[in-house]
């Protein structure tokens, strides 16, 4: 069977929040089989965790946000990106302000850390939400859908009418049974229209956004003086948004996810919908000894956002 997986030991890195501009401390732990991924707030130690689940997810505008009306995480999605490409279950993620830190605007970074903690296999068995039906969502002209697939498939379609975004690719479709995450998607940074910057500060978002943590673009191309990590970087970078925001479900996805014109918002409301349609779904693990047959497990109801 597979296993489920931590980190072998604490690791820790300093940054600023993208949107807050604040200095953070994040600190890596290793927890427990089926625990799950949980976000702590050092300087809040009076309050509880939050469980890392789409049920918890409380804002997307521009990123992720967990928590409620007491207690936020912020800019999850990056992270969440890295802890599915890792094959993370179970993690305690410590954090010293309200927002994750950016570092260089992709998951790259934070799969480093993980790399330099190593990984512990643990007992339980891993688990799969395998899709048994199609699930769709849609909001304006966007969609986003998740339908059966043998592995994990990952199409997006990028959208905008601004002649700054002409010359680049606008799709992507990555079959990740043969393509390494980190080779393909993980270092696929944020980016933005660098006029739209002023409107964003305005509104307290992005305040510490940079050229070394995002990519700016105008109508003349790409601002940075390191060009693109990929030619279609933008698009890919959208799609690394897309698998951080569901993994959220809290188990990795046997299955295609489709996204046009998607973000955090109908990434969310997809995991959401799933999550409703219990017939749409079930919860499997690889038995080795049966040879790699899925075999189901558990009724979907167990899971929930804890």
């Amino acid at each position: 069977m597979l296993n489920q997986r931590t980190i072998a030991k604490a690791v820790h890195a300093i940054g600023v929040g993208v949107h807050s501009a604040e200095k953070v401390r994040l600190t890596l732990r290793p927890a427990e089989e089926n625990s799950g991924i949980r976000f702590v707030r050092s300087d809040l130690p009076e309050m509880n965790p939050i469980q890392a689940h789409a049920e918890n997810v409380s804002d997307t505008m521009l990123s992720t946000s967990i928590g409620d009306s007491s207690l936020q995480v912020a800019t999850v999605e990056h992270l969440m990106a890295a802890l599915w490409g890792m094959g993370i279950d179970n993690i305690v993620i410590e954090l010293s302000a309200p927002e994750v830190p950016i570092l260089d605007g992709s998951a790259a970074p934070f799969m480093d850390l993980i790399v330099s903690a190593g990984i512990l296999e643990q007992k339980g068995r891993k688990q799969f939400i395998r899709i048994k039906r199609e699930v769709k969502v849609t909001q304006g002209d966007g969609y986003a859908s998740l339908k059966p697939y043998a592995g994990f498939k990952g199409s997006y379609t990028f959208v905008s009418n601004h002649p700054a975004y002409e010359n680049f690719p606008k799709s992507v479709s990555l079959d990740f049974s043969s393509v390494s995450f980190l080779e393909s998607v993980g270092g696929a940074r944020s980016f933005g229209l660098m006029e739209e910057l002023s409107q964003a500060q305005a509104i307290n978002k992005c305040l510490g956004s940079s050229l070394e943590n995002a990519v700016g673009v105008t109508v003349e191309g790409v601002v940075n003086p390191e060009g693109l990590r990929f030619d279609d970087e933008f698009v890919r970078h959208k799609l690394l948004d897309a698998i951080g925001d569901l993994y959220l479900l809290g188990k990795p996805i046997l299955g295609e996810f489709e996204g046009y014109a998607s973000g955090h918002s109908l990434n969310n409301k997809l995991a959401r919908a799933l999550l409703r349609c219990e017939d749409a779904w079930d919860l499997v693990d690889f038995d080795v000894n049966a040879g790699n047959l899925i075999q189901p497990i558990i009724h979907p109801e167990i899971v929930s956002a804890g």
